[in-house]
C-alpha cells in the first residue's frame, strides 16, 4: 500500500465521517466550508476506491484479544486465515515474528472451541493464548485523529462524551434489528430509502431503528482508513504492565492522545493493549516519555505493527490507498 498521506481536503472529508459516517455530502460540505459538489466528488471516489470504508460493527458478543504465534514463514497464510473468519474484528502482524495479535468477538460458550480446537487446527499455528477485554477505554470506533477543529465536529453533531466502557453484552434483537446490523456491517451509508424497503417501513421509522441501535450500543458505525494515508504511519502496539489500582488512571492518560487509537483494559500479564499512531519515530519517543501516563506504568513494551489484515472488522486490501488524489 502506497503510505503517501491522502490530500488535506480527503483527509478532513474522512475526519468528518470518522464523526459520523452517515452524514450526508451537503452536510459535510457545510462544516468543513467547501463547495458541496467537490465534497461529493471526492467523498464518493474514496468510498469507491475503498480508500476508507464507513461500515456498522455489531456489538453483540464479548470480545476477547489473541496471541498466536506461528511457524516461521507461516504468519501471513495464518493471518489471512483468521481474518477471513467473520468473528475477528482486527488482525496485526506484529514486529516480533512470527506473532499476530486478534480482537475477537465471540460468546463465552464458543471461546473454548476456539482456542483449543479451531485455530490451532489452522496450518502454522503453534500456540495460542487469550486475554479477555475488561474495560475499553477507546476502540477505533470512538478515535479522532485531530483532523477537524472542536467547532467542526459540534457542527457534524458531536460526539458523545464517554469514559471506558464494558465489553460485556445482553441485547435481545429482534429479526427485524438483525437484519439491519447485517446491511450496516456490509455499508454503513446504506441509504435510509434502502433500509426501509428492506424492512418494510417508513423511512422515518428506518432513521428511528438506526439510531436505537447506536444508542443502545448494539451498533458502532466507523470509518475505516490506514492511517499512513492519514500521516500516520508509524503504528506501534504498546503492552503496558501496571497495577490494577492504577489501570483507570493510566488508561484515561493515554486517550487524551489523538495519536491513541485503541486502549483496552485486559485480563493478562500486562493490563492494558494499546494500539498508537505517530507521524515519525520522534513522535513515537514522545509518547512513550509522556509523563501524564508513564509514570503509573511498572513496564512498556512497544512492538511495531507491521501489517494489518483487518481493521475494524473490514479486510484490508494492499493495493488500496495507492491511486488517491495527491
Amino acid at each position: 500500500m502506497s503510505s503517501a498521506p491522502l490530500d488535506p481536503l480527503s483527509q478532513r472529508i474522512v475526519g468528518a465521517l470518522q464523526v459520523d459516517g452517515r452524514a450526508s455530502w451537503r452536510k459535510i460540505a457545510e462544516v468543513l466550508d467547501e463547495p458541496v459538489r467537490t465534497v461529493a466528488r471526492r467523498g464518493a471516489a474514496l468510498l469507491e476506491e475503498r480508500t476508507v470504508q464507513v461500515v456498522g460493527l455489531p456489538n453483540t458478543d464479548p470480545t476477547h484479544l489473541l496471541r498466536i504465534r506461528c511457524r516461521a514463514g507461516a504468519t501471513a497464510t495464518v493471518a489471512g486465515a483468521v481474518a477471513s473468519r467473520r468473528d475477528t474484528v482486527f488482525v496485526y502482524a506484529l514486529g516480533r515474528a512470527p506473532e499476530i495479535v486478534v480482537e475477537v468477538m465471540t460468546p463465552y460458550a464458543t471461546l473454548a472451541a476456539l482456542v483449543l480446537d479451531e485455530l490451532p487446527a489452522l496450518d502454522g499455528v503453534e500456540e495460542v493464548q487469550v486475554d479477555p477485554a475488561l474495560l475499553y477505554f477507546r476502540t477505533i470506533a470512538e478515535w479522532l485523529p485531530g483532523l477537524l477543529s472542536a467547532e467542526e465536529i459540534a457542527g457534524l453533531g458531536g460526539v458523545p462524551t464517554a469514559g471506558p466502557f464494558s465489553p460485556e453484552t445482553d441485547f435481545r434483537l429482534d429479526d427485524a434489528e438483525r437484519t439491519l446490523l447485517d446491511v450496516l456491517a456490509r455499508d454503513g451509508r446504506t441509504p435510509l430509502q434502502e433500509i426501509a424497503e428492506l424492512l418494510g417501513c417508513s423511512d422515518a421509522t428506518a432513521r428511528r431503528r438506526v439510531e436505537q441501535l447506536v444508542e443502545r450500543g448494539v451498533l458502532r458505525i466507523r470509518a475505516v482508513v490506514e492511517p499512513a494515508l492519514l500521516g500516520l504511519p508509524v503504528e506501534t502496539l504498546l503492552r503496558v504492565r501496571v497495577h490494577p489500582t492504577k489501570v483507570d488512571a493510566v488508561g484515561r492518560a493515554l486517550v487524551g492522545s489523538p495519536l491513541v487509537r485503541y486502549c483496552a483494559f485486559v485480563a493478562g500479564e500486562d493490563q492494558l493493549l494499546v494500539d498508537v499512531t505517530t507521524p515519525d519515530v520522534d513522535g513515537l519517543r514522545a509518547l512513550l516519555a509522556d509523563p501524564t501516563w508513564i509514570g503509573g506504568a511498572d513496564q512498556v513494551a512497544a512492538t511495531p505493527l507491521l501489517r494489518a489484515y483487518k481493521r475494524g472488522g473490514v479486510l484490508v486490501d494492499p493495493s488500496v490507498g495507492s491511486s488517491h488524489e495527491r
